[in-house]
């Protein structure tokens, strides 16, 4: 199937942008199509875990990240009504020491321009709604809904959970509601305040918990607060709701929580979807990447995380295999897909036992949790070391590449 000399990526997300700088250092030429009208990322906070910060050092973007980042103090659980604190996992003072990057929180929108921002402006094509694919054995062709196409030695789709380059190459399957409705919010606070500590705390009460963070250089909190219903609620990043439908789904949370959610000024509402892993993600001279090949639940905050790693991946399958492309993409996915599908698989189950129902139930998972961090800070609660440990860039460590980006 020859030499890959030119890739075309349908979407300009965060797996995208990546995809795309890291494919530019290798020496492979690209060009991004992106349905939206320009490159924007909605307004949420991001957690950037150690395993996707070290991707960022290797494409030369780490001074930026830091810069516009927030660094945590620990991540820690609390009861969601007492506060009490279940367990604490040190952060600030061990993550580069342990896992060589730090746990980073930053802005979504800043997260992606990292990326783009390195992009040059001729390849980044905008107004691009895909409908399909086609390929032979010499190429590969993205169509669009403008009537315009791109054709290149690897199509890649990093068009979301809902990927028309998916549904194109393997049928159309609807993800699955997982009962999950999940609200957003940024809340500007000037700087660290008393009611929100400078952590990644886990508030886990029944059917539901909150996540609260600092972003924008800890100038604001970041809430991700997700509960359970038994009405199907839309996908949508962009579905308002209200301060007060937010208040209504906590009902008798911790005062702090209160009196956070209390200055809420806008928030978003959406339901969560869940797909099984897949048994592959190509054919021929076409694969994915990011959610379209692995979309997951948010309780490990990985969604981006594993985008950022599959870009770098695939980037360096291909420069090391340049003149052959199933062995590129067979590479890509031996280094990929068992890792993902654990993330989609571990993350389905936090959604469970962050909400336990009953009160017998909570006290034994922290009571559990409490005992662990006796004897093992690092693994206690959330248990993520494994995902924290590994390190995209020994894949590529024998990969050609060129003058990193700026």
């Amino acid at each position: 199937m020859g030499t890959v000399k030119t890739v075309g990526i349908v979407g300009g997300g965060i797996g995208g942008v990546a995809l795309a700088v890291s494919l530019l250092q290798r020496g492979i030429a690209v060009q991004l199509f992106e349905r939206a009208d320009k490159f924007g990322e909605v307004g949420a906070g991001i957690q950037m875990t150690p395993n996707a910060v070290k991707v960022i050092k290797a494409v030369g973007l780490y001074d930026q990240i830091i810069a516009r980042g927030f660094l945590p103090n620990a991540v820690v659980g609390r009861n969601w009504k007492t506060g009490k604190e279940n367990f604490r996992i040190p952060l600030k003072d061990s993550c580069e020491t342990l896992y060589d990057a730090p746990y980073i929180h930053i802005h979504r929108a800043e997260l992606h321009s990292l990326f783009a921002d390195t992009l040059p402006a001729e390849i980044c094509h905008f107004g691009k709604a895909c409908t399909g694919v086609r390929q032979d054995a010499d190429s590969a062709t993205a169509i669009f809904a403008d009537g315009t196409e791109f054709t290149a030695d690897l199509i890649v789709g990093a068009d979301g959970v809902r990927s028309i380059v998916r549904a194109d190459l393997f049928g159309p399957q609807e993800p699955r509601f997982t009962g999950h409705m999940c609200y957003r919010a940024v809340v500007p606070v000037g700087g660290v305040v008393d009611y929100v500590s400078p952590d990644s705390v886990f508030w886990m009460g029944p059917n539901g918990h909150v996540v609260t963070y600092y972003v924008n250089g800890g100038k604001a909190v970041n809430i991700v607060a997700v509960s359970e219903t038994a009405e199907w609620v839309e996908e949508s990043w962009n579905s308002r709701s209200s301060r007060e439908e937010m208040l209504a789904s906590f009902p008798g949370w911790h005062p702090n929580l209160q009196k956070l959610f209390s200055q809420v000024d806008e928030v978003y509402r959406w339901g969560l979807f869940d797909r099984d892993p897949m048994p592959t993600w190509t054919k021929g001279r076409v694969t994915l990447l990011g959610d379209s090949a692995h979309p997951m639940l948010p309780f490990l905050s990985q969604g981006a995380a594993m985008a950022i790693e599959d870009g770098y991946v695939l980037a360096s399958a291909v420069a090391l295999h340049t003149n052959d492309l199933p062995a590129a993409l067979a590479a890509y996915e031996a280094e990929r897909r068992p890792r993902t599908s654990r993330v989609q698989l571990e993350a389905r189950e936090r959604g469970r036992t962050y909400h336990l129902p009953t009160p017998w139930q909570q006290f034994k998972r922290d009571f559990d949790y409490r005992m662990r961090a006796i004897f093992s800070p690092r693994t206690t609660g959330i248990k993520t070391d494994w995902v924290y440990e590994y390190d995209a860039r020994r894949f590529g460590a024998h990969a050609p590449r060129m003058e990193t980006a700026s």
